[in-house]
């Protein structure tokens, strides 16, 4: 239900809804170049640049914060906490009404981007406390197919809305818009209720002893230290790293390829995202599946030569029809390679730790690391080139090393298929 809860973000706020408006508002006279903090950038530039930054904030607060949670046993109170900062930050965005506002507009997408973040290291956590592992795949693509199932339904709700505001009462499509944001923080902190009532904290009894900033430290040097002595959790980490430097950054910069090279309208594109999340809970279910017949890394090696496939195809592409056809194919990889990313790391912890939030706080920091490497280098090719198809090919590269990274991942719980 949290993936029901915090999925709105990811849709509405960071590939539909938003990413349309933003471009919309942040011109100035027409063009899509604007002036932030003194220099000249075109707006999906910025957009981008400002997205790194906050997985960058994510990357390094969360380390400390998920040793402490795990110290205390507080991981719930951390999660909470992220909530309240991502769904307030969504419902701020409402405020951002022209391109003077740009800076409220950035800071509010930083902090909401913080927040959905800096709550998954915590909810990720709870995934090998709360199921055994035989259920971890199936368990996690349940999530990430309920988070599709509930980000389409509130974004058809926002669409009805916009494409219709005069019959809500509102003076045109960007008051309903921005009202929209205000829905996907209530919808976001609303929902993640049912699970904060479920989810049992501090199971572990963990006591608050001493000062919990420095144990917070000592409890991530012994995660780091058992790394060392795991070669095939590290050797994940590392192969995650990289092919999640693409998934990441074509699933919050995919929109602005297609208005950008593409130049496809706005109706088009919404559409073309809704896709993607239907066919995305079919792909997370379906390589659930395809994990227990031959292994999570087969399952994974099958998935990564996918996407090096889309984004040779991606490089290619020149009208919307051949846009769809994508965006159908990342769809059925997206759900698949996240849901079996956490599962496959999950499989991988020692089996005589305690410490989930510490070691998620690793795989986590990867992931945000990730996100960082892969969106600014995205920014700053199509800045450099002027195109975002040698972005798309940059991409590609990253997807090969982590397939190289990931077939020298030893491990016997990876290669086993379930009965």
């Amino acid at each position: 239900m949290y993936d029901w809860a915090n999925s709105v973000y990811n849709l509405v706020i960071t590939s539909a809804i938003f990413p349309i408006y933003f471009k919309a508002v942040a011109k100035l006279n027409g063009s899509d170049d604007v002036i932030f903090l003194g220099y000249t950038i075109k707006n999906s530039i910025l957009y981008t640049y400002a997205l790194s930054f906050s997985f960058l904030v994510v990357a390094l607060i969360l380390p400390l914060l998920s040793g402490i949670a795990d110290y205390t046993g507080r991981k719930k109170f951390f999660m909470k906490i992220f909530v309240l900062i991502g769904g307030i930050s969504c419902m701020g965005l409402f405020f951002f009404e022209e391109v003077n506002d740009l800076p409220w507009g950035i800071f509010c997408s930083i902090m909401a981007s913080i927040g959905y973040s800096g709550s998954l290291v915590f909810y990720d956590a709870f995934l090998p406390e709360i199921v055994s592992e035989d259920r971890y795949d199936t368990v996690s693509a349940r999530g990430y197919s309920m988070g599709y199932y509930g980000g389409v339904v509130l974004m058809v709700i926002c669409l009805v809305m916009i494409l219709n505001f005069s019959s809500f009462g509102f003076d045109s499509d960007g008051q309903a818009t921005r009202v929209s944001f205000l829905l996907t923080g209530i919808w976001w902190m609303g929902f993640a209720i049912i699970p904060f009532n479920v989810l049992e904290d501090n199971r572990n009894n963990g006591k608050a002893k001493g000062n919990i900033l420095t144990n917070g430290y000592k409890e991530l040097s012994n995660v780091w230290n058992s790394l060392n002595e795991s070669p095939s959790l590290k050797r994940y980490l590392w192969a995650f790293f990289f092919f999640n430097m693409g998934v990441q950054s074509v699933m919050y910069l995919a929109q602005f390829f297609g208005t950008d090279e593409l130049k496809m309208e706005e109706s088009k594109l919404i559409a073309t995202v809704l896709l993607i999340q239907l066919v995305g809970a079919l792909g997370a279910w379906s390589f659930a599946r395809l994990s227990r017949r031959i292994g999570n890394k087969k399952a994974l090696t099958i998935l990564i030569s996918i996407w090096i496939g889309i984004c040779l195809y991606a490089y290619f592409i020149t009208n919307e029809f051949q846009f769809y056809a994508l965006a159908f194919l990342v769809g059925l990889v997206m759900g698949g390679i996240q849901a079996l990313s956490r599962a496959t790391y999950t499989k991988l912890l020692p089996t005589n730790t305690i410490d989930h939030a510490s070691y998620f706080s690793f795989y986590d920091v990867t992931f945000n690391l990730s996100i960082v490497v892969g969106t600014f280098s995205y920014g700053f090719i199509n800045q450099m080139t002027g195109s975002m198809r040698y972005s798309v090919l940059a991409l590609g590269l990253f997807f090969v090393i982590g397939f190289v990274l990931l077939s020298i991942v030893k491990s016997k719980k990876l290669d086993a298929a379930e009965n």
